[in-house]
């Protein structure tokens, strides 16, 4: 399949188009149940390979891997893949980028941010320079071949993002973010100043964005929306709830039920990703081109 053809026809389809944050491959077992598209968060990947917040950790090899294990079991699902600020020189973002397009990658979002770098939606974010940033874009837009970039701004003055916004959409760039936006006005501000550029929109559960549908997003002229934390915040939300019966009952296990998980549940979902389940991918006409 080609990967990127695919992510880029649903960008252009009406509407906008979802993106689930996974953090680890059962994650991205439950993720694919219930969506077509998935959305390899830095901030996920940081807290599952590492237990670290999402500060500037991650290995780009780690993540390159992790990328390889997802395609082989989600053959038909859009992978956008966070890559924070490339990994901070522009050559280790253009091999970064290389392998993740090998590896099956649909697409990568780059930041502007500097080290130490930030989650987009706290506060203390620093940006590169604008000129160092739109370099180290376009070094990344000649090294990839096919795959998605999502250009990313974390400005946080007014002006600034307007300037950058602008800037990005200049740029041969697929996608726009501007990270942490406040408000559903200065969502139509930036929408205003890049033309027909597709924009994307993060949204984070206690973040500095506003929380809005689906049908909200395109009615703005959103064209994508990621979601980045949803899974790991449930997780740790049920881990948590669970751990906590457990020691209430005195290690009483919870009686097993027709709406719970059990042994059988979860090795029905793991089992659909075993590769020879998968059978041969249909033809598509983004295959085609």
């Amino acid at each position: 399949m080609n990967h990127p053809a695919r992510l880029r026809d649903a960008i252009a389809a009406d509407g906008t188009t979802p993106l689930i944050g996974i953090f680890d491959m059962f994650s991205a077992s439950v993720a694919a149940q219930h969506y077509d598209g998935m959305f390899v968060s830095g901030f996920g990947f940081a807290a599952s390979h590492y237990g670290l917040p999402d500060i500037g950790f991650i290995a780009w090899p780690d993540i390159v891997a992790f990328v390889q294990r997802l395609r082989l079991a989600f053959p038909a699902q859009h992978l956008l893949v966070d890559i924070d600020d490339g990994y901070v020189d522009p050559e280790t973002a253009c091999h970064a980028v290389q392998q993740l397009e090998a590896a099956g990658a649909s697409g990568v979002i780059l930041e502007d941010q500097q080290r130490p770098r930030r989650c987009g939606h706290v506060d203390g974010k620093r940006i590169l320079p604008l000129q160092e940033y739109l370099d180290k874009l376009n070094m990344v837009l000649d090294s990839r071949r096919d795959l998605v970039v999502v250009a990313r701004t974390d400005a946080t003055e007014e002006h600034e993002i307007l300037r950058r916004a602008e800037a990005l959409a200049a740029t041969g760039a697929d996608v726009l973010l501007v990270d942490g936006v406040r408000s559903v006005e200065w969502i139509r501000k930036v929408r205003d100043v890049i033309g027909d550029k597709p924009l994307l929109f993060n949204q984070i559960a206690g973040g500095k964005s506003p929380r809005l549908s689906l049908p909200e997003l395109a009615e703005l002229g959103v064209d994508v929306a990621i979601y980045s934390t949803p899974c790991l915040f449930a997780a740790q939300s049920a881990m948590d709830s669970a751990l906590a019966g457990l020691k209430a009952r005195d290690g009483r296990l919870p009686e097993h039920t027709s709406g719970s998980i059990g042994v059988a549940e979860c090795l029905s979902l793991l089992e659909k990703n075993i590769s020879r389940h998968h059978g041969r991918p249909l033809a598509t006409a983004a295959d085609a081109r």
